[in-house]
């Protein structure tokens, strides 16, 4: 870490579209703010169950307004998030618990694909509504992201140990530590004390507390 730079964590789901537009911000403000910006991939199904948190589609009206949220703002950040009219039906009937661990597993042997490999499962999943659920297209995805055939393969397997099951644990129960109930979950560390900012659209307040 550099001279006071604010340790920034991301914890993310590729199933939450809020967190692909969050993960974009930060990954564009992250040369500019004075951040050191970690990527944590946790499970978005395991932080509702343990906090009783509800999807927003359970309320008609908050679905209504959140498929014109999500339009609105994936226009104002030049994100290519396309939302569908059976958005709901696809975020409760895909699992990424197995895209998860596959995150977890590359972040834990060849990081430096976390951020491209992140990014092109939210565009198979919210660009072109494609499966990510499978291994054949995980490892499609993969390809896309640069990654060599081999690596991924090798990754794909790790996926059922209980290294790479118990650190997705990990990572999820560290962000409902945090006070996470929903994703992106956005901590920021200043003077020892972690800082938690919810959702994509509270990162200027993110901007005001570390001073950029």
């Amino acid at each position: 870490s550099g001279m006071g730079r604010t340790r920034v964590e991301l914890f993310y789901d590729v199933v939450s579209p809020y967190s692909w537009l969050g993960f974009e911000v930060l990954c564009r403000y992250q040369n500019i703010w004075n951040i050191d910006l970690c990527f944590r991939p946790a499970f978005l199904s395991g932080i509702m169950q343990a906090t009783g948190n509800k999807p927003p589609g359970m309320l008609p009206k908050r679905g209504e307004y959140m498929l014109k949220d999500v339009k609105r703002m994936a226009k104002y950040y030049q994100v290519p998030l396309k939302v569908s009219g059976d958005v709901f039906q696809r975020i409760l009937g895909t699992n990424t618990l197995a895209a998860m661990r596959f995150l977890t597993a590359i972040d834990m042997a060849e990081p430096r694909y976390l951020e491209p490999l992140s990014r092109e499962f939210w565009i198979r999943f919210w660009s072109q509504h494609e499966d990510i659920s499978q291994p054949e297209n995980i490892l499609t995805v993969a390809r896309q992201a640069g990654v060599s055939s081999e690596v991924a393969q090798k990754q794909l397997e790790m996926i059922s140990s209980p290294a790479v099951k118990n650190r997705l644990k990990e990572t999820t129960e560290e962000a409902i530590k945090y006070g996470a109930f929903g994703m992106p979950a956005v901590v920021a560390h200043l003077d020892g004390k972690p800082q938690l900012f919810f959702g994509s659209d509270r990162l200027e307040l993110l901007s005001n507390v570390i001073g950029e």
